[in-house]
């Protein structure tokens, strides 16, 4: 299969996740700031994973990823429906702490800046 059509297909189930993400009921995924930072597609489009990150930590995201588990029925109905694909993948969830991270990379820029300006 094509590399441009994965690519197409990656960024189609990432923007509807993330559309999908506010109509999930469960409260271990509905009362977080969460993020879908990278989505992987098999090539044959028969698995995906999704890495979710939220802003609250890495915690957060781990509860949420359990929540996420528990949705996948769901998640997955509303996938196949937007996106009219022969085959849904098999959504698999990883918790990520790329946020997290940044939000401390961020942090140590703002005290060099500081110390720059004494």
């Amino acid at each position: 299969m094509a590399g441009y059509r994965i690519d197409r297909i990656t960024e189609d189930i990432k923007r509807e996740l993330i559309a999908v993400l506010r109509d999930v009921k469960d409260p271990r995924v509905g009362g977080k700031m969460l993020s879908i930072v990278k989505v992987d597609v098999s090539n044959d489009l028969s698995y995906c994973k999704v890495y979710v990150s939220a802003l609250e930590g890495t915690d957060a995201a781990k509860e949420a990823v359990k929540g996420l588990k528990a949705a996948q029925g769901f998640i997955r109905g509303r996938l196949s429906s937007a996106l009219h694909l022969r085959k849904t993948p098999e959504l698999k969830f990883v918790a990520d702490d790329s946020i997290e991270k940044g939000m401390e990379l961020f942090d140590k820029l703002k005290g060099i800046e500081i110390n720059d300006e004494n």
